[in-house]
């Protein structure tokens, strides 16, 4: 089965980054996952527009490279809200809760994993540890982990960042 990719155009900014993540990865064995963390801590995600670059400068195909993409959680193929709140899912969270808390938030944000709150606020990821297992469940808004969360704790969070 072929995959058609939607194409819609970089802009002139984003084309120059990508070049020039690529220009100074290309020679770098094992380039492909550097590069694209470049892209993604550089623009905020990796645009499918950008995998026809990457594949000619590292020799794959386009096929490899969207692999490597959709493979690894980490990865974004579309620009992310403004704050990211992560659910952690590993084991130690899903036994105290996880799930639950999951389902609630997905529930009163109305959007499920990588989707984006229609007010462009938050992106909603799945995490699988955030190395905070005595603290379970765990979330993580933006760079800051906490512990022992709940929905209401949630909400909360999700309240500030949205007047921040």
């Amino acid at each position: 089965m072929l995959r058609t990719f939607v194409t819609t155009a970089l802009s002139t900014q984003e084309l120059t980054k990508i070049e020039t993540h690529i220009a100074s990865h290309k020679q770098m064995p094992g380039a492909l996952l550097p590069l694209l963390h470049a892209i993604q801590d550089d623009i905020g995600y990796v645009p499918e527009e950008s995998y026809l670059h990457i594949s000619k400068a590292l020799a794959l195909s386009v096929a490899e490279v969207h692999g490597v993409v959709t493979f690894y959680h980490h990865f974004r193929r579309h620009p992310a809200g403004k704050h990211i709140l992560q659910i952690c899912r590993a084991e130690s969270c899903q036994s105290m809760g996880s799930e639950k808390l999951e389902a609630q938030v997905k529930k009163s944000l109305g959007i499920d994993y990588h989707q984006t709150t229609t007010d462009g606020a938050i992106t909603l990821e799945p995490v699988y540890c955030l190395g905070n297992c005595a603290c379970s469940p765990a979330v993580m808004l933006d760079e800051e982990v906490y512990g022992h969360m709940d929905a209401d704790k949630v909400a909360e969070l999700v309240a500030e960042a949205r007047t921040a």
